[in-house]
């Protein structure tokens, strides 16, 4: 009989259940798991189901009974992909499952920036300026059309090709933009300083990787328009955080919306957190781009089935 242990649970929202497997197993499920908690909790576990639990090589070379790491999510950046190979550690993750939910807040946020509706909204939570404004409206925050605007992808994978269609067929202007730094360009793509240069909205879609992270620095940012946005349902560091906060707060940009930061949960005092309370051009979710009710169904189902084939193929 093998033993699932699920470090943590409250990674996917109450209200769906994983599939529980066909063939005899112990199920063990934990809300959540701390560094310090991990080996104790993984340590008889034939496989492990976790979104964001670290396993970094010295943890996996201690657990000589563990089969199979189940992902319940697409990145695979919190376990060390060649230490699990080399001990005979399978890993198994989701991904296309958010190919809707992750474009619509995309567009969500790209009509929220453009047309200040955050800022509107916190005005009749905070202050009386429409019934003090002296007629049927008021106009202190800028609105501007998302058709016509253009839009630059960095990353055309699933995601980032849905965000492309989604967004040409609202009349935007779309552009791809090539890796940093590439002496050609591919068919289809844009220079990476061009896209930068030309964008009114910038929305990142490409993976994590060393030559990723911080690929929006302060330099990058001055190569943008006074009057662009920038959004990042990606991954947090591909944002230096303290430049990022230094333009907005500056000018560099007009605005930002973020569903990912560096650290997550973030600290109660993480400078762009603190920021969102009072900066108008400040839109930030709590990584919830993923979390529609298909998304997560979806999710779940394959978590289910990756776990079933790895168990009656070995693969």
């Amino acid at each position: 009989m093998l033993n699932i242990v699920f470090l943590d649970r409250t990674g996917i929202p109450a209200s769906h259940e994983i599939p529980r497997p066909s063939f005899p197993h112990n199920w063990v499920e934990y809300d959540r798991t701390t560094a310090d908690q991990t080996f104790e909790r993984a340590k008889d576990a034939d496989i492990i189901i976790t979104s964001k639990v670290l396993f970094g090589r010295e943890l996996l070379a201690k657990l000589p009974k563990l089969k199979l790491i189940a992902i319940t999510a697409t990145g695979t950046n919190n376990i060390d992909l060649v230490a699990a190979k080399e001990l005979g550690i399978a890993v198994k993750n989701v991904t296309g499952y958010s190919s809707v939910t992750v474009p619509e807040h995309v567009l969500g946020m790209i009509f929220a920036l453009k047309h200040s509706l955050m800022s509107y909204h916190r005005d009749q939570v905070t202050s009386d300026r429409w019934a003090t404004c002296g007629q049927f409206c008021y106009t202190d925050y800028p609105i501007t059309d998302v058709r016509g605007a253009t839009l630059g992808v960095f990353g055309k994978g699933c995601l980032g090709t849905e965000v492309g269609r989604l967004a040409t067929l609202l009349g935007m202007k779309v552009l791809y933009a090539e890796h940093k730094g590439a002496t050609t360009i591919r068919d289809g793509y844009t220079p990476f300083e061009t896209v930068l240069a030309q964008a009114d909205i910038v929305t990142l879609h490409c993976p994590l990787t060393d030559t990723t992270q911080n690929l929006i620095n302060a330099q990058t940012l001055a190569l943008m328009k006074p009057t662009a946005y920038l959004i990042n349902t990606g991954r947090g560091p591909l944002v230096d955080e303290a430049a990022l906060l230094d333009a907005l707060q500056n000018g560099t940009i007009a605005g930002a919306a973020l569903d990912v930061l560096v650290k997550e949960p973030p600290e109660k005092d993480n400078p762009l957190i603190q920021a969102a309370k009072v900066l108008p051009n400040l839109l930030i979710t709590p990584h919830v781009a993923w979390a529609s009710d298909s998304a997560v169904t979806t999710l779940v189902n394959k978590v289910a089935q990756n776990i079933e084939e790895f168990v009656a193929t070995g693969k």
